[in-house]
């Protein structure tokens, strides 16, 4: 855990992460990418307020999912 966080930005990425992970990457209010439908975006904390996950559905037999960036507002 990176100590500068604030705790509710800290909760946010890990509400994320477990909701990416129990919905396999399809969680909903995802957005895609039209060019590239595995490129997820997740809005962070109520209403986007917080920023955004960005991740990856890699495929495989049992899908994997990279979180690859996570901007802040």
């Amino acid at each position: 855990m990176e100590t500068s966080l604030p705790g509710d930005v800290f909760g946010a990425i890990v509400a994320a992460t477990v909701a990416i992970n129990e919905t396999r990457g399809m969680v909903p209010g995802s957005t895609a990418s039209p060019r590239y439908p595995q490129q997820r975006r997740l809005p962070l904390g109520k209403n986007g307020d917080l920023g955004i996950a960005e991740y990856v559905i890699a495929d495989a037999a049992e899908p994997h999912i990279v979180l690859t960036r996570i901007q802040l507002y």
